[in-house]
């Protein structure tokens, strides 16, 4: 450094330096955007469709990893922890009470699917026919546990206080006329406590999975109109424009083959927010 500083002076070292740092930095964004993609997604048949978009985006050219989680926690600690370069499972609500909770510093860079989720039960076939004292399973994180409580309200099962949203807890309720025990499990269980319960919280798409029940089967489902509930892309801020990533979310929206994925996954218990 002292024999280029001598023969260039100062100030063109400095310029050489910064010319240099930046054909650094140019070649490691270059490495990147030829790098293996890992996706991380919780276990669901959304998987079928995501598998779909990874062959597709390998027949042009782009790598990609998909990494399945069996809980809703793990796939944030691990974009955190940087094993993974994006997940796929959770939407606006859940993502900013994890931020909250885990301090995360995510974005949320495009939607994806939204769920419908629903009250099922193997024991009953109405409402009406629930018994004084009935078992009803809810999920236990914050936001879901309080979509849960929205439906229950919407069956005529219990009354929220006015404004409840889907922030509620069970501490919200102003008026259980029945009398549930309203238990609360980890969202991604909730399809195998209907045999222990006499209603349940449920996602179509664990349903599926766990084979417990017909999906299409629940007393009440909720819509799919609010988009506030669609599943969406999350990354590290410095990932926002990540061409490889915008790249895989572009194969995923615009593909017929992921669409029709979608539909022999779930039918009419699914829509599309981009």
């Amino acid at each position: 450094m002292t024999f280029i500083k001598s023969a260039l002076g100062g100030v063109r070292a400095a310029a050489l330096f910064l010319v240099t740092a930046a054909s650094l930095s140019y070649a490691s964004t270059s490495f990147a955007d030829n790098a293996t993609l890992k996706i991380g997604t919780a276990t669901s048949p959304q998987i079928d469709a995501l598998k779909v978009a990874v062959r597709e985006a390998k027949e042009q050219g782009l790598d990609v990893k998909l990494i399945e989680f069996t809980d809703w926690n793990t796939p944030n600690a691990a974009l955190a922890n940087k094993d993974i370069d994006v997940n796929y499972f959770q939407h606006i609500p859940f993502l900013e009470n994890a931020k909250k909770q885990g301090g995360y510093n995510f974005v949320a860079i495009a939607p994806g699917t939204i769920m419908k989720i629903g009250l099922y039960s193997k024991k009953v076939k109405s409402f009406d026919q629930l018994k004084d004292g009935a078992t009803v399973a809810i999920a236990n994180d914050p936001v879901n546990g309080g979509r849960g409580l929205l439906l229950l309200q919407r069956a005529g099962l219990i009354k929220l206080k006015p404004g409840a949203d889907y922030r509620a807890t069970t501490l919200d309720i102003v008026d259980n006329p029945k009398h549930l025990k309203i238990v609360q499990l980890e969202a991604s269980q909730l399809a195998r406590s209907l045999d222990d319960v006499d209603l349940a919280q449920g996602y179509p798409s664990f349903i599926k999975l766990a084979g417990t029940a017909d999906p299409n089967s629940a007393l009440l489902f909720d819509g799919v109109e609010n988009k506030l509930f669609a599943i969406q892309w999350v990354v590290r801020p410095e990932s926002v424009n990540d061409p490889r990533i915008r790249k895989f979310i572009t194969i995923y929206q615009q593909s017929p083959a992921v669409r029709a994925a979608l539909d022999k996954a779930f039918g009419t218990l699914y829509a599309v927010a981009w």
